[in-house]
């Protein structure tokens, strides 16, 4: 569907083994991170549903990561530049909208702000398999984007297998994972507790992540950043 070339850039695709891990603010303390150590990051969401909301940010995802990425108000629709309002998947917002997603628009706005910055961070929408349109799915626009991928997880009984199927999909299309974050560790569940080293173990990626569960959770992206070894990821 898409003819983008893929360049050699820095950056990495932030990948979900579902829905609701965690992946906005994990993107956000990244970028947080980044720029706080003086790296020109930037974070972009390039789809985004939901309930649209008043004001210039329609996708609250889409304000997180354009406040932490401390961007000009004229980047907020390269940061987001596909929006359906709808609580679905992109294919079944656009069939409930009787719209659809012009991929061409997603790629300008990536290579424009590629351009830019020094460092990108996408954030994928949902988990690997959320399909974009009958035949596009998320894990193709990962290959259109080529970038290597960090997988964020949350710590819940089924987790362990939610992350290896993630890793499958990535190896199997050729992407390559470089770091898996852990989220939401209630650290008095033992189980809860053991899932980074368990994970790290069966899939040999690097847990750079491990989270505790942390309440307000958007107010504490600083506090977030320091669960996050990005070092590990940048090249």
């Amino acid at each position: 569907m898409c003819t983008h070339d893929p360049s050699d850039m820095s950056g990495v695709f932030i990948a979900g083994t579902d829905t609701g891990v965690g992946k906005t603010c994990v993107t956000a303390a990244l970028v947080y991170a980044l720029r706080r150590d003086g790296i020109d990051a930037v974070a972009m969401k390039p789809l985004a549903t939901g309930k649209a909301r008043e004001g210039v940010f329609e996708s609250e995802d889409a304000e997180i990561l354009t406040r932490y990425s401390d961007a000009a108000e004229d980047e907020y629709r390269l940061i987001n530049p596909v929006f359906l309002p709808e609580e679905a998947s992109p294919y079944m917002a656009c069939k409930l909208l009787n719209a659809s997603i012009d991929m061409s628009k997603v790629f300008s706005a990536y290579d424009t702000l590629k351009d830019r910055h020094e460092f990108l961070l996408v954030e994928g929408i949902g988990g690997v398999m959320v399909p974009i349109s009958s035949d596009y799915y998320v894990i193709d626009m990962m290959k259109d984007m080529g970038l290597p991928v960090v997988i964020v997880a949350r710590a819940r009984v089924g987790t362990i297998n939610h992350t290896l199927l993630t890793l499958n999909a990535c190896r199997d299309n050729g992407l390559r994972a470089v770091g898996i974050v852990v989220n939401m560790i209630d650290y008095s569940n033992r189980v809860e507790a053991y899932t980074p080293s368990m994970i790290e173990e069966l899939s040999g990626i690097p847990v750079i992540g491990s989270i505790p569960l942390l309440h307000d959770i958007n107010n504490s992206i600083e506090k977030l950043a320091e669960y996050i070894r990005y070092d590990l990821i940048i090249s």
